[in-house]
């Protein structure tokens, strides 16, 4: 059983899961309608670190260096926050349908990035905005389930996809409003999709996202603790309520971050904890970096196809909501077993 596996054997598999990212980067470099050997990807790769000292590889290097790297590094950084955020909030929340999209902070996100958008007399970041309204998301999502008439499964994921409908009809109000060449673009931007990814959106995410994951897994045993409830983490000396807040403000920020560089990206969150559960059990000390290298090749992947399957790009929301609709029903059915 995945729970019973020695500490030695978990970090065996999360060395597994960090080479099989690498594997996948290297894969979605060689990959693509313009075909690159990997002679060439390692050409280009060396011009990019020794400029100096590599002849510049003309139309391969500007492929891999700055269309394909920044982009694969930016839907790695995505799928690994997604899927940490998940992580995060399923542990907070002791329940294990929740996701960043079904709490409502992807609708809440998406509302203050479109508002950022398309009204210029909001002259707020993208980024800044989208956390604001993400966090207003999550927070009115878990008071909004604090009824004693329901279970928790179901009060907060009823909870969250009415928060999220609430911001959902927002983005449509502002799309009805906004011009032309804005409403192109949020529409684009909600379909989700890493088509623009630049250096410069990395520079924005990556240390985000980076310090967040490393944050999240430094308290990873307050969030072990945080599942067993409220009294018992207090039982134990841990402030119950300051360490959730904590790490909801985390989730949030990855979220809100994640979704202004990307776009709608759905059950990401929801998938990749359950499956670095499956592998190595509930301890998030593991779980923590196995969804976020899992999340990161799952990313990586769906972008791939998202570029390769056909001669238009299919944005990649639509691929990660194909595949996670069945999970989302697997999973219903199984807590809906437990509840009854």
């Amino acid at each position: 059983m995945a729970g019973a596996r020695s500490g030695g054997n978990k970090i065996v598999i999360i060395v597994i899961l960090c080479t099989l990212l690498l594997a996948a980067v290297a894969a979605a470099l060689i990959v693509g309608p313009y075909r690159i050997g990997i002679g060439n990807v390692f050409a280009a790769l060396g011009g990019l670190l020794f400029p100096a000292e590599v002849d510049g590889g003309g139309v391969a290097e500007t492929v891999v260096c700055q269309i394909r790297l920044p982009r694969i590094l930016l839907a790695a950084l995505v799928g690994g926050a997604l899927a940490v955020s998940g992580a995060i909030f399923q542990s907070c929340f002791r329940n294990p349908l929740v996701e960043p999209y079904i709490l409502g902070a992807s609708s809440g996100a998406a509302f203050g990035a479109a508002l950022s958008l398309a009204v210029p007399a909001f002259p707020v970041p993208v980024q800044i905005s989208a956390f604001a309204f993400a966090a207003l998301a999550v927070f009115g999502s878990y008071f909004a389930s604090r009824r004693r008439s329901l279970t928790p499964v179901v009060s907060l994921v009823l909870a969250g996809v009415i928060i999220g409908s609430v911001f959902a009809a927002g983005v449509s109000i502002i799309k009805y409003l906004a011009q032309d060449s804005a409403l192109r673009e949020i529409v684009f931007w909600l379909m989700g999709g890493l088509y623009f990814a630049s250096w410069g959106d990395l520079a924005v995410v990556a240390p985000v996202v980076l310090l967040c994951v490393v944050s999240a897994w430094a308290m990873s045993w307050k969030l072990n603790v945080l599942t067993m409830g409220d009294e018992e983490a207090r039982s134990l000396g841990v402030d119950a309520d300051k360490y959730k807040t904590a790490f909801i403000l985390l989730a949030t920020l990855m979220t809100a971050v994640a979704v202004s560089a990307a776009g709608i990206i759905a059950w990401v969150g929801l998938m990749m904890p359950h499956a670095a559960r499956m592998l190595l059990g509930p301890d998030n000390r593991y779980t923590i970096p196995a969804a976020a290298f899992l999340g990161a090749v799952y990313m990586i992947a769906c972008d791939t196809l998202a570029r390769t399957l056909t001669t238009a790009e299919i944005p990649v929301g639509i691929i990660t909501s194909l595949l996670g609709a069945p999970f989302l029903l697997f999973l219903l059915r199984r807590e809906g077993r437990k509840i009854a």
